[in-house]
């Protein structure tokens, strides 16, 4: 694996600042994680942001702001002029872009360099040639650098992206030439899939990047997707940090990274590396940059693409060899040469990161939007570390990417990341909307993934009905720890009330009810079965261990009423209802909730726009037809007929905006 000496960089920072003052072209999470840095070396910040982000954290931690326009991106974070105003205006003497907008548009770059800003990243002739994937390719294959087999042309319409697919053969990958992020990028294996690749392709390009142009190279099976951190300066030096791990994607955006990679060997590792930096210097490439590889199961490696900014994932590198990348590039923008050289750059222990998301993983992982009511994020320290840029009562909004945190775990080994990373997502508190913990702890528990044995299809081939409750069955050991957690819950907030014991109830939990007998806070009866317990919950807890014989875990409160409970174990809400004896007997003379056909009606499942409309009353429509498009977020979302039927009423039209729950359309 290397050296295993971790590199302290991040200690001795210069006391000489590079610069008076910076301003931060983004916002969030990268913007509060700049900011920090920032911070550190002793420099003034100032932060952009639109009408929506007036209360954003990252503008509450600068020393100053801007407001630069209406909420959509294309009127406020991808407006060139308008921010190189605000630096202009505020007296920045660099920008940093962070990742996404305009990171790697290079008329952004030009722009500040006319101005005599600074823009800390890399030069715009190389942003030009790299940040671009056609040309990227031309280049690296002119470098020597082994490349994905693929058309470099610009595709001009559907037809001519059928022929060139055709050409390849299937499947291949329909890319926009800008940007990164997943978006912009669709898989087409057929004719078919050929055509919707390039409208969704098309579509999210222009709304991610301002950018339409596409092109069409070969999908390799079954790759792992291997990235190589690198470092350049303007004295010619070029130094990788080693590799991460980027396998585990959904629709091309990750899920979990890693660093190192459970396939690298030092060869690899050193081959990958020396690719990385020879391309580097033949486009005389200055800062932090990732060239990303697609590595088969013989460790045949080609590259993919180059991304010419800071990466979402940059901190797990961050964790093993304790280089602070912001700073690096701070310093690099100012004329500093790299401290250290290739030889300095070893491995410590191993770090994970998992993209917490503010989506329903039960719903095909639609967007959430409302309003964070309770959030609290897991302990940190030496091994945890969290990036975000919300607080409590923060709005994940419409308008942008629903990221709510990156979720970063360290440990001397791959086990020990793992481990840390179940304790930190299970003490994760996030009220008030729909997230992706419990996929998360379900990839986290699953064989596959914790024996290393991951490729970019591994999301596809373990969930291939997409994520759902039976990907979470509960061993009986689990389902006693529930019922026992819920039984002794509601006994400590009744305690005030009724302390005697022992105390009875019953539990009901996916319709089944058993009777629960609280003899002591550390033993309970279940149905005549005794079970040693305990339950460390005390009021205003929102999470608390449970002991079960000799098995810790923890389990959250996420909602309780007077006879309603609501836990969340691993990641999983479960609803209870707990009463006494003499409650229970009178439960069924209660009215039952009325069944709704949910097949007949599409409710829109998140606040967007419909971006196309397919269908009008009286059509006759059959199970699986698309209905519509609608746009949130940046991503375009196809909604299909659940079943077969005639269209009884159509309550939207092209260009609507609609709210959760809204209704689409209803059959007769």
């Amino acid at each position: 694996m290397g050296s295993t000496n971790k590199v302290e960089f991040q200690k001795s920072v210069s006391t000489d600042r590079p610069f008076e003052k910076i301003l931060i072209a983004n916002r969030g999470e990268i913007a509060c994680r700049i900011i920090r840095t920032c911070r550190k070396m002793g420099i003034r910040t100032v932060a952009i942001h639109s009408e929506a982000d007036a209360h954003g954290l990252f503008v509450h931690q600068a020393d100053e702001s801007v407001c630069i326009g209406p909420p959509p991106t294309g009127q406020s974070y991808l407006q060139i002029e308008r921010i190189v105003n605000a630096a202009k205006m505020t007296g920045a003497q660099a920008v940093h872009p962070g990742f996404g907008f305009l990171s790697e548009n290079n008329m952004f770059a030009a722009a500040l360099e006319n101005e005599k800003i600074v823009f800390i990243g890399p030069r715009s002739h190389s942003i030009s040639i790299m940040g671009d994937k056609i040309s990227s390719k031309n280049a690296a294959r002119k470098a020597g650098v082994s490349v994905i087999p693929g058309d470099s042309r610009i595709i001009k319409d559907v037809e001519e992206c059928k022929m060139v697919a055709k050409t390849l053969g299937y499947p291949v990958m329909v890319k926009a030439t800008a940007g990164g992020g997943g978006k912009g990028m669709r898989i087409a294996w057929s004719d078919n899939d050929c055509e919707v690749a390039f409208r969704l392709a098309t579509n999210e390009a222009v709304a991610s990047f301002g950018d339409d142009r596409l092109f069409v190279e070969k999908f390799i099976e079954q790759p792992r997707h291997v990235e190589i951190q690198i470092l350049g300066d303007t004295f010619g030096n070029v130094v990788f940090l080693n590799e991460r791990e980027c396998s585990i994607q959904r629709r091309n955006q990750k899920v979990y990274e890693e660093a190192p990679s459970c396939v690298s060997t030092p060869e690899l590792r050193k081959a990958m590396g020396a690719q990385a930096c020879q391309l580097a210097k033949a486009v005389d490439y200055i800062t932090a940059g990732t060239c990303e590889f697609l590595v088969d199961k013989n460790r045949n490696f080609y590259f993919l693409e180059m991304n010419t900014r800071l990466q979402v994932e940059h901190p797990i590198t961050e964790m093993i060899t304790g280089v602070d990348l912001v700073e690096q590039m701070i310093n690099i923008a100012a004329g500093k040469p790299l401290p250290f050289k290739q030889s300095d750059i070893g491995i410590n222990g191993w770090a994970l990161e998992a993209r917490v998301y503010a989506e329903d993983p039960f719903k095909e992982f639609l967007p959430q939007t409302g309003t964070l009511r309770r959030y609290r994020e897991p302990a940190k320290g030496p091994n945890v570390r969290v990036d975000s840029g919300i607080q409590e009562y923060s709005e994940i909004s419409t308008h942008y990417d629903p990221m709510i945190s990156k979720l970063v775990t360290w440990g001397k080994t791959r086990q020990e990341a793992l481990d840390t990373m179940a304790t930190a997502l299970d003490s994760y508190v996030i009220h008030g909307l729909n997230h992706n913990v419990p996929f998360l702890r379900s990839i986290l528990d699953h064989p596959r993934f914790k024996a290393g044995d991951i490729n970019t299809k591994f999301i596809q081939d373990e969930y291939p009905e997409g994520f759902s409750r039976k990907y979470l069955q509960l061993k009986e050991s689990e389902v006693e720890r529930l019922y026992a957690a819920a039984a002794t819950t509601f006994w400590k907030i009744r305690r005030d009330f009724s302390s005697q014991t022992p105390f009875t109830v019953c539990v009901t939990f996916d319709q089944k009810t058993r009777d629960i007998v609280i003899s002591n806070d550390k033993e309970v009866k279940i149905d005549g079965k005794s079970v040693s317990f305990t339950n460390a919950y005390e009021r205003g807890n929102y999470f608390f261990d449970t002991l079960l014989g000799n098995e810790k875990a923890i389990v959250q409160l996420i909602k309780r009423s007077s006879h309603h409970l609501v836990l969340q174990y691993k990641g999983i809400k479960y609803d209870f209802e707990v009463r006494t004896p003499k409650e229970q007997a009178l439960q069924q003379y209660m009215p039952q909730p009325e069944v709704i056909d949910e097949e007949s009606v599409l409710l829109a499942p998140m606040p967007g726009n419909i971006f196309s409309i397919n269908i009008k009353e009286g059509d006759k429509v059959a199970q699986g037809r698309e209905i519509c498009v609608i746009e949130a977020m940046k991503m375009q979302n196809i909604f299909y007929a659940r079943k077969d039927g005639v269209v009884k009423k159509v309550y939207v039209k092209q260009g609507d905006a609609v709210q959760a729950e809204q209704k689409i359309y209803e059959l007769e």
